[in-house]
C-alpha cells in the first residue's frame, strides 16, 4: 500500500473510530464496579484479582498493543521475552503508582498509550526503517510502554478504590488479575494469529491490519486528547 493511502485510510479511521466509539475508547471502571468499590473495607482478594483481569481482557488499548508485540514474533522465547518485559514494565508503575499514591492526568496517561499503540503498529510496517534507516530497540520499548500501561491501569483504579485496610493484599491481588487477564487475551491472540498465518491471506492483508491497529492507536489518543481539551476549558463533550 503506497504511504500517500496509508496515511489517508490512518487519518479516516483514526477520526471516525474517535467519534463513534467513545464509550469503548474511554475504557473505565464500570459504575457498578465503582460503587461496589467504594464500600469495601479490608481485603478482598477474589474481587480484586476478578476485577483486574476483567480490566485486561476489556482493555481495547491494552489487547492491541499486545497484538502488536506478537504479531510478527514467531519464535515462542521471543513471545516470552517481550510479554514478560511488558508485565514486568506495568507492575512496577501500577504498584508504585497506587502504594506511592502518584498524582497523574489519567487523560494524558490514556493518550500516551494510545500512541504506544500506533507507535507499535507503525514498527510493524517499517515505518522507522522507512523514515530513519532503522528501528528502536524494540526490548526497550516494549518495557518502557508497559510502564505506561501500568500507570494507566494505577490511575483507573485510584479513581474508584481509596484503599485504606487491605491496600496492600487488593493491589497485589489486582496486578495478579491483570497479569491472568493478560494471559487469557494473549492466548486467544496467539491462537488468532497461528491460525491466520497457515493462510496465504497472511501475507497479503498483514500490513493492512497494522495500518487499522495503528490507526486505532491514533483514535485513542484524540479521544482522550480532546477530552482533555474541552476539561481544560471547561467545555462538556
Amino acid at each position: 500500500m503506497p504511504w500517500v493511502g496509508t496515511l489517508a485510510l490512518v487519518v479516516l479511521w483514526s477520526v471516525l473510530l474517535s467519534v463513534i466509539a467513545s464509550p469503548v475508547l474511554a475504557h473505565n471502571v464500570s459504575d457498578s464496579n465503582a460503587n461496589f468499590l467504594a464500600d469495601i473495607s479490608g481485603p478482598a482478594i477474589p474481587l480484586f484479582i476478578y476485577l483486574g483481569a476483567k480490566h485486561m481482557v476489556t482493555g481495547i488499548d491494552h489487547v492491541l498493543y499486545l497484538l502488536g508485540i506478537v504479531f510478527f514474533v514467531y519464535r515462542p522465547r521471543q513471545v516470552l521475552l517481550f510479554v514478560t518485559l511488558f508485565a514486568l514494565g506495568h507492575s512496577i508503575t501500577l504498584l508504585s503508582g497506587v502504594l506511592f499514591d502518584w498524582q497523574v492526568s489519567a487523560g494524558g496517561v490514556d493518550a500516551v498509550i494510545g500512541l504506544s499503540v500506533a507507535y507499535k503498529a507503525f514498527e510493524n510496517i517499517s515505518g522507522f526503517n522507512v523514515l530513519f534507516g532503522r528501528s528502536p530497540n524494540m526490548q526497550v520499548a516494549v518495557f518502557v510502554f508497559g510502564l505506561v500501561h501500568g500507570l494507566g491501569l494505577a490511575t483507573k483504579l485510584q479513581a474508584v478504590y481509596s484503599g485504606g485496610d487491605g491496600l496492600v493484599a487488593n493491589l497485589l491481588a489486582f496486578n495478579v488479575g491483570v497479569e491472568v487477564g493478560q494471559i487469557i487475551a494473549l492466548a486467544a491472540l496467539l491462537a488468532l494469529l497461528v491460525w491466520w498465518r497457515r493462510s496465504a491471506s497472511f501475507t497479503r492483508w498483514a500490513y493492512s491490519a497494522n495500518v487499522i491497529i495503528m490507526a486505532s492507536g491514533f483514535a485513542f489518543a484524540l479521544h482522550h486528547f480532546v477530552a482533555l481539551s474541552l476539561a481544560a476549558t471547561g467545555t462538556s463533550a
